[in-house]
């Protein structure tokens, strides 16, 4: 009995084991595509997270959890227009979005929140986006506008007859 919980284990650690070094592989390179694309530089990386130091934001991060997604913060309530080119630019990154598109579509979620008060949700291309303005109570309460990219789930580039 015990030696077949042993080999289970063992079996259970080889499998594990290469899933998770492929994980690995993969976030290496999305956040080496992050950085290539929107020219943000690493700050630190713990398991599946990334942050990055981006001169048109306060915070850059990359969570590579599936499913995949991009944070980007400012302090500012109506942050400068540099800003959502970098947003645009992570999308292209995360998602291979349009990044003319995705910039303007968060201007327009930016916007919207605004005048809402309430987070504010579209799409573009390959790319889910959720951008709030205002006070907040998390973690990243002392930024004033924050945009959320994450992969359109479910987009297959497999055309069907009919």
């Amino acid at each position: 009995m015990l030696r077949l919980s042993v080999l289970t284990v063992l079996a259970g650690a080889l499998v594990l084991g290469p899933a998770q070094a492929r994980a690995a592989d993969a976030c290496d390179a999305l956040t080496a595509r992050v950085i290539r694309t929107t020219g943000a530089s690493l700050a630190g990386r713990a398991g599946p997270v990334a942050v990055f130091r981006a001169q048109d934001a306060e915070r850059m991060s990359l969570d590579c959890r599936a499913p995949a997604r991009i944070t980007v913060a400012s302090l500012d309530r109506e942050p400068p227009p540099a800003y959502f080119v970098l947003i645009g630019r992570a999308a292209r990154a995360l998602a291979g979005t349009d990044p003319a598109a995705a910039e303007v579509l968060a201007l327009n979620l930016h916007q919207a929140s605004l005048l809402a008060s309430a987070p504010q949700r579209g799409g573009t291309g390959r790319a889910l986006m959720l951008c709030e303005t205002g006070p907040r109570t998390d973690a990243l309460r002392e930024d004033l506008t924050v945009c959320r990219i994450a992969p359109r789930a479910g987009l297959s580039r497999i055309r069907r007859a009919g």
